[in-house]
């Protein structure tokens, strides 16, 4: 390059301008770095996973999903002298057989953690309570504050639907049933320190929302 008259002292002083510029990229990209490192640092050490220990979070979990499991049981009773679809019948099978055994082990999980085990709307349809219909068997239970929870009105609604009803008003309500659960499962994923209810969460919100699909493609048709 041949030299220009009057321009050699730029040279220098543009250097010296481009090499501060990346200096100060560089320090701004490493106080981001070390920043969001801390942030991770504290989320981890904030909750840490256990396989022995559990928090708050895991009984509120258990004790709530032990309940709300027992409604969807319920809701699968009613289908018993329904005459349905070959594909939501296998559905409610689905349901009982996942969500039975789930019971237990939330009720394992309770007694072992030295906590109440709570009364579910089964409890009182099993002693007697309330006369025969499963609607009945929710008087005097408060699960109001269980994502998707179905009320003594649900429960009637289904009972006293009619065979051409019934199938779909069964689906709509279990579909909202299954997104409380859902809720409930992410904020156990969040929030729970006990691995192992921390591992079914994540089973319960993935197996749950696949359903949910399901069922919304069975009242699409």
């Amino acid at each position: 390059m041949g030299y220009i008259p009057g321009m050699s002292h730029l040279v220098p002083l543009r250097r010296d301008r481009l090499a501060r510029l990346l200096a100060a990229a560089l320090a701004s990209a490493t106080l981001l770095l070390g920043a969001a490192a801390c942030g991770d640092d504290e989320g981890e050490t904030s909750r840490a996973v256990s396989a022995t220990e559990h928090n708050d979070a895991d009984v509120d979990f258990a004790a709530r999903m032990l309940q709300h499991h027992a409604q969807a049981l319920s809701m699968v009773d009613l289908t018993r002298e329904r005459q349905l679809d070959p594909e939501v019948q296998r559905l409610a099978e689905q349901i009982r057989t996942a969500q039975a055994p789930e019971i237990e082990t939330f009720g394992d999980w309770l007694t072992t953690w030295g906590e109440e085990v709570p009364a579910t709307m089964r409890d009182h349809a099993h002693a007697g309570h309330g006369g025969g219909d499963v609607s009945d068997s929710m008087a005097g239970m408060d699960h109001g504050d269980m994502p998707g929870s179905m009320s003594e009105d649900d429960f009637a609604s289904l009972e006293d639907a009619s065979d051409a009803e019934f199938q779909d008003r069964w689906l709509e309500l279990m579909v909202a049933h299954h997104e409380g659960a859902v809720e409930m499962a992410r904020t156990e994923q969040d929030e729970g320190r006990y691995r192992p209810a921390i591992e079914l969460a994540a089973s319960i919100a993935e197996s749950q929302a696949a359903e949910v699909e399901t069922m919304r493609g069975l009242l699409a048709e």
